[in-house]
């Protein structure tokens, strides 16, 4: 286990580190002179130079990234010029609200899909399952911020159920205290989630159905629920533990289109906001930490797989 921990580390490393190289190149090819963006287009070339110099803009591209890379060693994301702000403080601001949406949304689908994705198992081949994949594929398929539109126009504007748009506390607690304002939201964020598990949890449980010790403890006489409960349930989630690692991306990129529908001040609005306004350092900052989370994620799903199954061992 321990082999394994360090050689998954080390692949990590290398990864968060060849995401940094190729975010940072890329945004210094689109906006080579952060002078001229912090400045204005009225700003005069030298003024430009001078700005540029003062900042180490004006270094060849391989040092301005090692000052980049030390200056992240070292806990400093950078400096935010359009908002006169530091990257850490900014995040530390928004962070809290985004990691509140995002676990909610996870919490939410997996509540709903095991059990939904065990129904349709037991279920299989009958209306009830027909209609539960179709209403799966049609909710994956269908784009974050129109499925977000849709509870909008009907929960909001027909039935006037629910506010049109998130809280705007500026603290987790505050939001938390306006639980309505976040239905939409979360639901919107959680819906794909849950097509996507409900498929994988489905098809897990019906290959988990066919496998021996289940026909025993049908045969020993074992009620339905038991045997879901109890023999099917821990190995079916195997790939769910997988998932929720690996969807930990796609819910950071649901942010960034639910929060802007929703108009929730989180991670997702800042870096839409920083791309409008060519705010390099911030999307710097919030590509390095999507890259960390992509990799923790994988990390930790790789590891809690080894862990909830104890046929695999880990060397």
């Amino acid at each position: 286990m321990t082999a394994y921990l360090v050689r998954r580390l080390i692949t990590a490393a290398i990864v968060v580190l060849g995401v940094t190289v190729i975010t940072f190149v890329l945004l210094h090819i689109v906006s080579p002179s952060p002078g001229r963006v912090v400045l204005g287009l009225r700003a005069s070339l030298q003024a430009v130079a001078t700005w540029n110099r003062q900042h180490g803009y004006d270094s060849p591209i391989w040092v301005q990234y090692w000052h980049y890379l030390d200056q992240n060693l070292h806990g400093n994301l950078g400096f935010s010029y359009k908002l006169n702000e530091s990257v850490n403080t900014l995040f530390a601001q928004n962070a809290g609200r985004s990691a509140l949406l995002s676990g909610s949304a996870l919490v939410l689908a997996l509540v709903v899909a095991i059990p939904l994705g065990i129904f349709q198992a037991v279920k299989r081949n009958t209306p009830g399952d027909y209609v539960l994949t179709s209403g799966a594929f049609i909710t994956y398929s269908m784009p974050t911020f129109f499925l977000g539109l849709i509870l909008i126009e009907i929960f909001a504007l027909d039935l006037n159920w629910l506010p049109s748009e998130a809280s705007q506390s500026q603290s987790v607690l505050g939001v938390i205290q306006q639980a309505n304002w976040m239905i939409l939201p979360v639901v919107t964020l959680a819906a794909v989630q849950v097509a996507s598990f409900s498929r994988y949890m489905r098809s897990s449980a019906i290959d988990t159905l066919a496998q021996d010790y289940i026909r025993v403890a049908k045969a020993k006489g074992l009620s339905q629920r038991m045997i879901l409960t109890r023999h099917l349930l821990r190995n079916a989630c195997l790939p769910i533990v997988t998932l929720v690692g690996l969807s930990i991306p796609s819910l950071l990129a649901g942010n960034l289109i639910t929060e802007n529908v929703f108009n929730y001040k989180g991670m997702g609005v800042l870096f839409f906001n920083s791309l409008s306004n060519e705010d390099y350092p911030v999307l710097l900052a919030y590509s390095l930490v999507a890259g960390v989370l992509t990799v923790i994620g994988n990390l930790v799903a790789d590891v809690s797989l080894g862990l909830a199954d104890p046929r695999i061992r880990l060397k």
